[in-house]
């Protein structure tokens, strides 16, 4: 998703043509974009295309996190059972696709540096970066799909940097400090929040996506106080995000923010915390 913008060159062939052959439908989020995946297969007709599902294709990682799944008439089945919308739709590949969702935490501080408490329920505000997505106008986590061969742990901070930090449009000496304060942040214990298939508006029968979700906190906020905040890629807006269960983020990112904010203890709903008074 988010290497669209590095120096490719992108055929756009007829959208009308080649997907309403597969019958896709799409959600009124979901607008057919005109590069679509960069990564796009081809299509069963296409010869000498024979993906080797439920293992590990070349670079390709076919294998469900889910463990395994059907294949019938050589097209593999979604896990989760019908869509409603058959082929590969607005996805990369057949089978699994899948992402990396880096998310990014802090408290939230007044001007002294002391943790806010929220006033009802008594704990103390978590907050996260999020993206404003251009196709569809939704908050959500800056995330994307795994490249061929690419470990997660790369995806998660390529991601991050490329849509919450607009890498891809600064300098060498900007882009070396960046990846100095990235690598603080990064290489230190992490929170493996989810792994699995993922409730997306793009999914069909034959095509869906999984993610692992990481969460990366940042207790002392000193880290992510060096590194400036600026939307780029895929991204129209980014910005820190008070968690709380009033927050309505794209597909199912609002389920990881609240295992998040569990794992931390922080505020989520307005019921008070027993003996707490304001």
């Amino acid at each position: 998703m988010a290497r669209w913008c590095l120096a490719r060159t992108v055929t756009v062939v007829s959208l009308t043509v080649t997907l309403s052959a597969v019958g896709v439908r799409y959600p009124s989020c979901r607008l057919p974009h005109p590069l679509l995946h960069p990564f796009r297969e081809l299509a069963y007709s296409a010869k000498n295309f024979s993906p080797k599902f439920n293992e590990k294709d070349g670079q390709v990682e076919r294998r469900s996190l889910s463990g395994l799944y059907e294949v019938e008439n050589g097209r593999p089945r979604n896990p989760s059972g019908r869509t409603g919308l058959v082929g590969r739709g607005l996805l990369g590949r057949w089978g699994p696709n899948h992402a990396a969702d880096p998310i990014i935490t802090r408290w939230k501080r007044d001007s002294s540096g002391n943790k806010i408490a929220h006033p009802i329920s008594g704990k103390n505000i978590l907050q996260f970066v999020a993206i404003k997505r251009k196709d569809c106008g939704e908050w959500a986590i800056p995330g994307g799909m795994v490249d061929p061969g690419e470990k997660i742990s790369a995806t998660l901070k390529r991601e991050f940097s490329e849509e919450a930090l607009n890498c891809l449009q600064k300098s060498r000496a900007e882009k070396e400090e960046m990846e100095k304060q990235m690598n603080t942040l990064f290489n230190q214990e992490h929170f493996v929040v989810y792994k699995g298939y993922v409730d997306d508006p793009r999914n069909t029968d034959n095509a869906w996506i999984e993610t692992e979700a990481v969460n990366y906190h940042d207790e002392p906020g000193e880290t992510m106080d060096n590194l400036l905040l600026e939307a780029g890629d895929d991204a129209g807006k980014v910005k820190w995000v008070d968690i709380s269960e009033k927050l309505k983020l794209y597909a199912n990112h609002g389920d990881f923010i609240k295992l998040v904010a569990e794992k931390w203890g922080a505020h989520w709903n307005e019921d008070p915390v027993p003996g707490y008074h304001k």
